[in-house]
């Protein structure tokens, strides 16, 4: 039951609703996050505490605006983990990407492997959900890493990043902060196979072109 709640080098990603394989140059990853940030949208990470203040205009940014690892980590479940969300949209997707590195400041930073697969949910709300990051095939997930998530949402206009900076524990459990409840508790998602996710590893070529032909419009 859960609770209630440097490189340049170009990555080769496998995407969840082509069959085959596209790749892209990190330019093309900045050039792609810097025209989505004329979009506006409603997502926030309530649990664990996300990096830096949160400011709407940033969400489509890296991290939403915040390079910068918090000084202040939580410790999050190494096992049988859950985090919180607050989402306005209806009909979102979400996936949850991992960085084993002590200051992750980039998207080239995140491994491919996603900590959490990218699902479809169909309301606005507040959302517990579960997260096993131990059980992420990443290399360097152990008792006492520090290692970053993103969050990567899609709910229709645009895509949105938040982080959350950890310190993983075998023996923590998921606490949530005083101001945080959660009436949606998840245990199991909607796998999707059209997500739209984040920028250099979730999207394939016509899905980002038709975001930055929308984006565009704006400019």
């Amino acid at each position: 039951m859960f609770f209630s709640t440097n490189a340049t080098k170009p990555k080769t990603i496998s995407f969840p609703h082509v069959s085959e394989e596209k790749t892209f140059s990190p330019p093309a990853f900045a050039i792609v996050a810097a025209l989505l940030t004329v979009v506006h949208a409603h997502f926030r990470v309530l649990y664990p505490g996300p990096r830096g203040n949160f400011v709407a205009n940033d969400e489509p940014r890296f991290c939403g605006g915040h390079t910068s690892v918090t000084t202040n980590r939580t410790t999050f479940p190494l096992h049988n983990g859950n985090f919180v969300i607050r989402t306005g949209h209806p009909n979102w997707s979400l996936g949850v990407y991992i960085s084993t590195l002590s200051n992750a400041s980039s998207f080239n930073d995140f491994s491919p492997e996603l900590a959490k697969p990218f699902f479809r949910n169909a309301d606005a709300g507040v959302y517990c959900l579960p997260i096993d990051v131990g059980a992420t095939n990443v290399t360097g997930l152990v008792d006492g890493a520090n290692v970053t998530l993103q969050f990567v949402f899609e709910g229709g206009d645009g895509l949105l990043y938040q982080c959350a900076d950890l310190t993983l524990s075998s023996t923590a459990t998921t606490v949530l902060p005083p101001n945080v409840t959660c009436s949606n508790v998840t245990a199991t998602a909607t796998p999707t196979s059209g997500a739209v996710p984040m920028a250099d590893t979730k999207a394939s070529v016509a899905g980002l072109l038709a975001i930055v032909g929308v984006a565009l419009t704006f400019l």
